[in-house]
């Protein structure tokens, strides 16, 4: 079956060559690959017009800046593939990584997959291992061990169940990708065995603007979810807990990165609450 590998890039001009080089490495040869930018502002076009050039297999369109659900819209309905894959720019992938991504899908086992089988891709960042920590994840992996063997965001799905969710929510910001499994009443089935590495943020100042677009959406049980969430956020509490996980993970610099990751958090929220600016 073939595949479209869809990439929505907004400036990540120092990380889609790594990922685009990876996809090219694939045992698995029936792909092609489209990248959507989104608006880039920095070299990301300059860096993809010349793998236009010298390979096949890609395809490059370009938006304004609406999101990435938007880029990944855009993307499948230019996509001739029967399966579509959605990877991000921050990712660099195993030579197997198609292979088994897709292997239950054409097995009939299910519409769509995900991976278990996420590591950490700049591990020995020390700003990249608190991103893990302060989520409650293992240092070097994306998921837990105990994770479950099915999830609402899909990594790879038949063309023919995204055009009949109708694609994904453009207007849901950071959770834009969960809105296939909600439009559809089904979740993605683990594929074992597909190995892939993400990338952290990996200064302070990516912490800052990623933990800020994060927090721009909806709060489960209205105003007392938000005010939960704002003291969670807040700097009393940012600095108690940043003490009390450096220690317990023996990371000194954790304390820096609780605040300067939290204080995003709030400047996000109170942005989305105020403004309704949401993430794109």
């Amino acid at each position: 079956m073939k595949v479209s590998i869809i990439i929505p890039t907004y400036n990540e001009e120092k990380n889609i060559e790594a990922c685009l080089e990876s996809l090219f490495k694939q045992l698995y040869r029936d792909f092609e690959i489209i990248v959507v930018d989104d608006g880039s502002s920095d070299k990301t076009l300059e860096v993809l017009s010349k793998f236009q050039i010298t390979k096949d297999k890609i395809q490059i369109l370009k938006q304004n800046h609406l999101g990435a659900g938007a880029a990944r819209n855009l993307g499948a309905k230019k996509a001739k593939g029967e399966i579509l894959v959605f990877v991000d720019a921050d990712m660099v992938f195993d030579s197997d990584f198609l292979n088994d991504l897709i292997k239950p899908i054409i097995g009939g086992e299910t519409i769509g997959t995900f991976s278990k089988n996420e590591m950490l891709a700049n591990k020995n960042n020390v700003w990249a291992v608190c991103w893990n920590l302060n989520r409650g994840l293992p240092k070097n992996r994306m998921h837990p061990a105990d994770y479950p063997d099915s999830q609402k965001v899909f990594r790879a799905i038949l063309k023919s169940e995204f055009d009949r969710a109708g694609g994904f929510n453009e207007k849901g910001g950071y959770t834009d990708d969960w809105s296939l499994s909600e439009r559809l009443g089904v979740e993605a089935l683990v594929a074992p065995g597909a190995i892939f590495y993400h990338r952290n943020p990996d200064s302070l100042g990516e912490v800052f603007v990623q933990s800020k677009w994060m927090a721009k959406r909806k709060y489960k049980f209205g105003l007392l979810g938000l005010t939960v969430v704002l003291l969670r956020v807040s700097l009393p509490v940012s600095l108690l807990k940043g003490v009390f996980l450096a220690v317990a993970y023996r990371t000194p610099a954790f304390i820096v990165f609780k605040i300067v990751s939290d204080w995003g958090q709030f400047l996000g929220i109170l942005e989305y609450q105020i403004f309704k600016k949401v993430s794109k």
